[in-house]
């Protein structure tokens, strides 16, 4: 190939044109434009020792890439100087060596594509971008453990900081990362870039965001800016995307978790000797070197002990605050939009506080389970006492005489789910009729032990529509033709005849 490149230029042919005629990448050509025989062949000898050098660690990248088919030649790279310290090979020669060897035993690398539009680049001190991302991974028990990462990185030198954690994220969680972000870079970018997500903001509030309590509180204690990206905009923060996804596939995958304070020590010693220390593919600069001249940029952080972590809940609609999977009452009343309160553990219980005046707002004990509602019985609805006064308000449209009291508490006792319904009914119609049809209709119900208020609505439908001859007592004792029906009924013997498979 050299040769050829080489006899094609001397007739005239240009870059392209060789490539084109040869069918290999013009990069290719250009490579060995302008290298003289003698250049060309000491480059061969040097590849031949890094590819010797390499083949002594055939066996152990081998096995990574039978065991881990998408894991990459970065990760090999690191891995290779994780556990080789005397390790020196160039990541474009390894990349080439994983590359023949996939090839040779049928390895290929899956390969997902995701579309990002470039953005442009910005001052030093400028922008620090943060994201969440989770990550499941093999524990030394044998099974998966869920672990959650959040991921920072400065817009300007592509410095990275990031920290895992083995439960989810709460806001107060975030803040105290956020403020350990600070203490590794040394300082506090103007502005922070960060998701709509519930860890920050309660609402967007059509431009007047409002942030969680312990966001709000750091925030202003600390002193920057806030972008909330907007949805559907992941641009915004490609940088720290492509940073978590970074995290998530080069360090965390494939590895197997111990506890959580090793694997962070872990992950904070690959981020010296790899995350930053890496050439950044789009800058082409080392991102630690460039961070020290970044690092002057940045504001200095101010001192602030957190005392305690404070947890916030939003109340729901149906007056209840979710923690750790279980729903807490708090008194009928309390909810209101966008409203957090205060929760603390104390002495097997959770106190829940009014966030403005620190003032209790319930107390529960605390449960172990998941899925469970605990409710205090004076945060619940007193039906009883809105119904005992809907009773005494109809009783008196119904002309309180003993026939209505009778009648109502009938009605409360065979129809207890529509009592409301019930006693609504019968104060219209009392409403819509006279006193004396009323009480014909109420004896007519009672004597029939017909504690219904549509029974009862039917019989004053017909008391009113006949004449008062028919309305006579004696005659109203009868029951009326229209409310003689019988319904047929089958004969017992014919169904199980049926269902023995005989005739009747």
């Amino acid at each position: 190939m050299f040769s050829e490149i080489h006899q094609l230029r001397q007739i005239g042919l240009k870059k392209a044109q060789v490539a084109r005629k040869l069918e290999i990448d013009v990069k290719t050509v250009s490579k060995y434009w302008d290298k003289n025989p003698d250049e060309f062949a000491e480059e061969r000898q040097e590849g031949k020792k890094r590819t010797k050098k390499l083949a002594q660690y055939r066996d152990i990248i081998l096995k990574w890439l039978q065991e881990h088919p998408d894991i990459s030649s970065s990760q090999i790279l690191d891995w290779l100087k994780e556990h080789y310290h005397d390790f020196s090979v160039k990541e474009r020669t390894l990349r080439r060596y994983v590359h023949n060897l996939r090839q040779k035993h049928d390895l290929p690398k899956p390969v997902l594509t995701r579309q990002y539009q470039a953005v442009a680049e910005l001052p030093p001190g400028r922008q620090l971008q943060v994201d969440f991302g989770q990550k499941k991974v093999a524990n030394h028990h044998g099974g998966h453990t869920t672990l959650y990462v959040m991921g920072a990185v400065l817009a300007h030198s592509r410095y990275k900081y990031g920290q895992w954690t083995d439960k989810p994220i709460s806001s107060a969680g975030f803040v105290k990362m956020l403020k350990d972000c600070f203490a590794y870079l040394g300082g506090v970018p103007k502005e922070i870039v960060l998701d709509q997500d519930k860890l920050v903001a309660v609402s967007e509030n059509y431009g007047d965001i409002i942030y969680t309590y312990e966001f709000e509180k750091f925030k202003q204690a600390v002193g920057f800016n806030v972008y909330l990206c907007r949805k559907s905009d992941p641009e915004s923060k490609g940088k720290v995307e492509a940073v978590v996804k970074y995290f998530k596939n080069n360090f965390a995958k494939n590895r197997l978790l111990g506890d959580i304070n090793s694997w962070n020590q872990s992950f904070w010693e690959w981020l010296e000797r790899t995350g930053n220390q890496s050439l950044h593919g789009t800058t082409k600069k080392i991102p630690a070197q460039v961070f020290l001249e970044e690092q002057q940029y940045l504001k200095p952080a101010p001192t602030i002990n957190i005392t305690e972590e404070i947890v916030t809940r939003t109340i729901r609609k149906d007056n209840t605050v979710l923690y750790k999977s279980n729903r807490y009452s708090v008194p009928l009343g309390t909810y209101r939009p966008e409203m957090e309160l205060k929760i603390a553990e104390q002495n097997g219980h959770i106190i829940i506080r009014d966030l403005e005046n620190d003032q209790v707002i319930a107390e529960h004990p605390l449960c172990t389970e998941r899925g469970k509602l605990i409710q205090n019985n004076n945060h619940c609805r007193d039906h009883s006492a809105k119904i005992e006064e809907l009773y005494r308000h109809t009783l008196e449209l119904l002309g309180s005489n003993e026939e209505a009291a009778a009648l109502l508490t009938g009605i409360r006792r065979e129809k207890p789910r529509y009592v409301r319904d019930q006693y609504h009914l019968l104060g219209k119609l009392a409403q819509e009729t006279t006193v004396e049809v009323m009480k014909q209709a109420l004896i007519y119900c009672l004597e029939r032990e017909l504690y219904s208020a549509v029974d009862c609505r039917d019989v004053v439908l017909w008391l009113n529509k006949a004449t008062p001859q028919e309305v006579e007592y004696s005659t109203l004792s009868e029951t009326p033709s229209w409310l003689k029906v019988k319904t047929e009924k089958r004969d017992v013997g014919t169904a199980y005849a049926h269902l023995a498979g005989g005739e009747v």
